[in-house]
């Protein structure tokens, strides 16, 4: 609602990103547990302390203006405007009694707050709330009034001098939350008290767009007769135009183009009548196309693309209005002045599927659906450009019909075509690679031959990701949340995982020893990138740990963890085996926690052994004091590391310069630094 995130594709989680906190750390369940107590009575004084404004808080919030004024009442005078005026905790909220009183549409509340003056009640004050599932970060109260369509509340607050064009985190005003809500009584009179509807949000999207993009034709009509401008674009290119085309809102888009409103291309090349076709919008389709502005060859690509777009949309599909379009578009090529099709290579992808000419080839293929779906991909692909960010998502609709019919060569055809696609305009692809670990596991589960060359295109495709996640995290965009960035990356680290794990069993399943080790290079790759999670955790650490998380649709009917094939090919491609997390845990510290040592032993065993072998350290000292070996929580990880421990002359020199807090740094070779770190907490 504040960033216009609606109009974006829904997010989609497709997995939780790892709890590290909980993976890493278990064999630390007693670390630094003095601090921790002294932490939780320092949090029980603050408590205490906030205990009385928590009351007025609660009073606010529910809507009780006589118990507000008598706890108030009860506190010094000078005590009152800290506890008015400070900001509360409740959920994932964070509100002063004003905002809350005005988000829920207290008005008694409200008033009490405001014309009591010894309260000195900041109207300006900010706080988080939430709206329609948004957390919206520097919310004022006016703010929450407007976007709750509390009227009266606005009105109080303006009265009492609430600033009407105060900004949220994201740069949206109160004028654009009444917006959003439709809300034309809000809109008119934070207008006649001055507020700027120029103002844009951080993404330029203007307060006419969202009541354009939102259906409201009322807003949208006071705007533009007070001056709105129709044809301002949003940072992606789009107009007002755009937002209410592709919605299929004829009155509005009508209204626009009687106040001025523009055609004109977004930065993919979407006009508004390219982006109401894409959307299967046919009625908005048939408007605009009779529009004065509009060329013959425009008329023809809109009609071909409305009817390409409704044989291949999930939401939309209807392979009758499909052919209906497709042959409007048809028929005016040829009427008249002829304007033939102008066709370049065709697409592996789909079928190599050569585009219909004449309307006598169109009807050849009405009565075949598969025809008319592939016609309409390439039709897709014509008209809007290889580079156009919409192309690729009926490729993936297409493709997940052919996995339901058991058909996974095509699907995984059309999903490779979509993920390159996707890639080369540099989109994320985060949900794309995680969709082949679950095909590719579908297909292993059911006994279906997976090609290899297949899985080592998308382990590529995730390595390329990973480092571009990389580069975002330490230069973000402006549109970009670092934490957000942060979690894409360590999911598309778990993908990668399971694709190298997937190739394991690939190419054991084909009986071919040295298969997995043709894909060293992008497992080589992988692990010079060395992502690392927000707790320090390594690809090394997820893979030997039992409680890195695993996707549940297919994939974990393949894949766990930990994984000892997994573990030996990202040691043989240079894994760090002394690679420690934020708790100073290395891989070794991680794996003998692992408890399944009745059922899967072998694991265990073949995992300590690698990581030894690769020269993991057993005297290696975490956060917690802890070695591998102090830290094991069965006793067949401890004999397995006791039958393994001799101690090298070295690593005692290490222990003792640890022990005794030596200075060392800057003494010895920077190679001896990192090696004698480890060997104390």
């Amino acid at each position: 609602m504040d960033g216009m995130e609606e109009f974006n594709e829904n997010i989609e989680i497709v997995q939780n990103a790892p709890n590290i906190q909980n993976a890493v750390l278990i064999q630390n369940d007693n670390h630094n547990l003095e601090e921790l107590v002294q932490n939780l009575a320092a949090m029980v004084i603050t408590n205490t302390e906030q205990t009385r404004g928590w009351d007025v808080y609660l009073a606010a919030r529910d809507g009780q203006p006589n118990l507000v004024t008598s706890l108030l009442l009860k506190e010094p005078e000078a005590d009152r405007p800290s506890l008015v005026n400070t900001a509360y905790t409740d959920g994932e909220q964070l509100c002063t009694p004003l905002i809350i009183a005005a988000r829920n549409g207290h008005t008694s509340v409200v008033v009490t707050l405001l014309q009591t003056f010894s309260y000195n009640t900041d109207v300006e004050a900010e706080g988080t709330v939430k709206f329609d599932g948004h957390m919206i970060e520097g919310a004022t109260a006016l703010w929450c009034a407007a976007g709750a369509g509390h009227q009266a509340i606005v009105q109080s607050l303006v009265s009492a001098g609430a600033d009407v064009n105060h900004v949220t985190k994201t740069n949206s005003t109160p004028l654009r939350a009444a917006c959003f809500e439709g809300r034309l009584d809000i809109v008119r009179f934070l207008c006649e008290n001055k507020a700027d509807f120029h103002i844009a949000n951080k993404y330029n999207n203007t307060c006419l767009m969202i009541s354009c993009y939102k259906g409201h034709q009322e807003v949208v009509e006071y705007l533009l007769k007070t001056g709105a401008d129709p044809n301002t674009k949003a940072l992606c290119g789009a107009s007002a135009l755009h937002f209410s085309a592709e919605i299929g809102n004829v009155p509005i888009v009508q209204c626009l183009l009687e106040h001025g409103a523009r055609m004109e291309p977004n930065e993919h090349g979407m006009t508004p009548l390219k982006a109401a076709a894409e959307r299967c919008q046919a009625v908005m389709v048939d408007f605009l196309i009779e529009r004065p502005e509009i060329t013959k060859k425009q008329q023809i690509e809109a009609l071909e693309l409305v009817g390409a777009s409704f044989a291949n949309d999930k939401d939309n599909y209807d392979v009758g209005m499909a052919y209906r379009y497709l042959e409007r578009g048809m028929v005016l090529r040829w009427e008249g002045q002829v304007v033939e099709k102008e066709l370049g290579e065709t697409i592996a992808a789909y079928d190599n599927w050569k585009e219909t000419r004449t309307v006598e080839e169109l009807e050849r293929i009405g009565v075949d659906s598969n025809a008319v779906h592939m016609e309409g991909l390439a039709i897709r692909e014509r008209i809007l450009g290889s580079e156009n960010p919409e192309v690729p998502h009926p490729v993936i609709f297409r493709g997940a019909v052919f996995a339901d019919s058991a058909r996974f060569d095509r699907c995984a055809q059309l999903w490779l075509h979509a993920l390159r696609l996707r890639q080369a305009t540099n989109l994320p692809v985060t949900k794309d690679l995680l969709r082949f670990a679950q095909v590719f596991s579908q297909m292993i589960k059911v006994g279906l031959e997976v090609d290899v060359l297949s899985v080592k295109e998308v382990l590529n495709s995730t390595v390329i990701e990973i480092e571009r996640n990389q580069e975002k995290i330490v230069n973000p965009g402006v549109k970009d949340d670092p934490d957000a960035l942060q979690e894409e990356m360590e999911n598309n680290c778990l993908t990668s995982l399971y694709l190298v794990m997937i190739l394991t069993k690939v190419s054991k399943s084909n009986k071919e020893d040295k298969v997995e080790f043709a894909a060293m290079k992008e497992i080589y790759r992988l692990v010079q990138l060395n992502p690392l999670t927000s707790t320090g955790s390594s690809l090394l650490h997820l893979t030997v740990n039992q409680q890195t998380p695993v996707d549940d649709f297919h994939t974990n009917e393949v894949c766990k963890f930990p994984c000892s094939s997994t573990t030996k090919l990202l040691l043989a491609a240079g894994a760090d085996p002394q690679a420690v997390d934020r708790a100073k845990n290395t891989p070794l510290h991680i794996i003998v926690s692992y408890k399944k040592i009745v059922s899967d032993f072998l694991t265990l065993h073949a995992i300590i052994m690698a990581l030894l072998e690769s020269g993991a350290h057993i005297d290696s000292v975490n956060a917690a004091s802890h070695t591998p070996l102090t830290a094991a929580s069965t006793g067949v990880a401890e004999i397995i590391l006791k039958s393994q421990s001799e101690m090298s002359l070295k690593c005692l020199a290490a222990q003792s310069i640890r022990k005794y807090n030596l200075n060392y740094q800057g003494q010895v070779p920077k190679s001896l630094e990192s090696f004698i770190f480890i060997h104390g907490p």
